[in-house]
């Protein structure tokens, strides 16, 4: 699972492959910590409804709005913002993003109405907006397609990774911080989580490096030899370079919508796998958390391999189609009345494993036939598009359960709509994707 284990199975870019797994230790790691603190400072609030529903007394409609207003801000910016980094630099822009998103999450320690639960939650939407667009757009710059697959897949690791971390770590600070120092244990989850974005905020200022050429760690040919191979590769794509051309481009728009169905999931679990255990009787919230990270332990390798997988063949309409079928037959399933424990775990190990796995692999088809300033729009074009998801999914289901006591109903309908993502996928040209 490791950069050097996958490293020697990648066909093309054979005499660079010392280069690359250089590049990849020097980058990877640390961008994927930076969207581990990301995602946790996003989806923690998953957690903090355990407590905060009651001590502010909100209703699942009110969770469901605040967790789902968070994508109407994100969407609003995304586009711009990946516009912005082009411009100015990786280095500036996500700094930029990480230290601003930070104190909004810290903020939600005061939170005390609706109204302020909706805001933070917005603006915090706003201060995220381009982060993950923007790494994947930096990528590009430094990998060529045969590395890409596999080095997306580690980096969007970090979103099972949070989980992994975030699931028993808000649990025990649900159960171990509640009233300590006159804040109740939600808050110092806010606050005690805010502090690992802030840190790496600062700290990307010094370590990221904006272009390949602005690498002093690299030497004059390893930049050489990158900056061919990616130049290669552009001339290849020359159709997809412009901003206007990627607006205009009728894949663009499919791969919007279906990762709009690919999301509608993802967002679904993160914003509800405590709850969805919740139900199955488990009460006490480190044991909760123990239990969220069994389905994303599962998740990090279903992810990885299956893009070592789409890497080696160059086939990539499979690779992400198939595991969002899986997906949609997990929530199904976990909708179902299982006495045991045991069987509800595994249909939420399905789910969050499958969802997890579509997502780095779906990745890897816009960076296919866009380039340069295409790649930037058309990038958050798709991220924006797909993060309408967060916004319907997330309020839908605490309306439906609200409405109908229960979960059942959202999970079908989610389950439904995310096979139907695999089906989209599955009407790309195979010869445009499949690199």
């Amino acid at each position: 699972m490791t950069i050097n284990t996958f490293a020697a199975e990648i066909p093309a870019v054979q005499s660079h492959q010392h280069i690359y797994r250089k590049v990849a230790w020097r980058l990877v790691p640390f961008l994927c910590l930076c969207y581990l603190a990301a995602y946790l400072d996003r989806v923690n609030v998953g957690f903090a409804k355990l407590q905060m529903l009651n001590d502010l007394s909100f209703s699942n409609t009110i969770y469901g709005i605040g967790a789902g207003i968070f994508f109407f801000g994100y969407v609003l910016f995304e586009v711009p913002s990946n516009i912005v980094m082009h411009k100015v630099g990786a280095k500036l822009w996500i700094a930029r993003i990480m230290i601003s998103w930070g104190i909004i999450a810290a903020a939600m320690v005061f939170v005390k109405t609706p109204t302020q639960f909706y805001v933070l939650r917005f603006l915090l939407g706003v201060a995220e907006a381009g982060f993950i667009p923007g790494v994947l757009l930096y990528l590009t710059y430094w990998f060529p397609a045969a590395w890409r697959g596999k080095i997306v897949a580690i980096f969007l690791a970090a979103i099972p990774m949070s989980n992994i971390i975030g699931g028993p770590l808000s649990g025990w600070i649900l159960a171990s911080f509640s009233d300590a120092g006159g804040l109740r244990g939600w808050q110092w989850l806010f606050l005690i989580e805010t502090i690992p974005s802030i840190l790496l905020g600062i700290v990307t200022l010094f370590y990221l490096d904006n272009s390949v050429l602005a690498a002093a760690w690299l030497n004059d040919e390893e930049k050489r030899l990158i900056a061919a191979d990616i130049a290669a590769e552009g001339a290849q794509n020359s159709g997809h370079s412009s901003v206007a051309s990627a607006f205009k481009s009728g894949k663009v728009w499919l791969l919007g919508l279906a990762y709009f169905c690919i999301a509608s999931a993802i967002y679904v679990i993160s914003f509800w796998l405590p709850t969805l255990i919740k139900q199955r009787g488990v009460s006490d919230p480190l044991q909760i958390g123990w239990l969220t990270a069994i389905p994303y332990s599962v998740a990090i390798f279903t992810m990885v391999y299956c893009n070592i997988s789409a890497d080696r063949t160059r086939e990539r309409r499979w690779h992400t189609a198939i595991p969002c079928f899986l997906t949609g037959l997990g929530l199904i399933c976990s909708a179902m009345p299982f006495d045991s424990l045991l069987l509800a775990m595994l249909a939420l190990t399905v789910a969050a494993a499958g969802a997890s796995t579509t997502q780095a692999a779906f990745w890897s088809l816009p960076s296919s036939f866009l380039t340069g300033a295409a790649a930037a729009a058309g990038i958050a074009l798709v991220n924006s598009l797909g993060n309408i998801a967060g916004m319907v999914s997330t309020s839908l289901v605490g309306w439906l359960t609200d409405l109908t006591g229960g979960t059942q109903s959202s999970l079908y309908i989610f389950g439904v709509l995310t096979a139907m993502g695999g089906v989209l996928v599955l009407r790309l040209p195979a010869a445009i994707v499949n690199k």
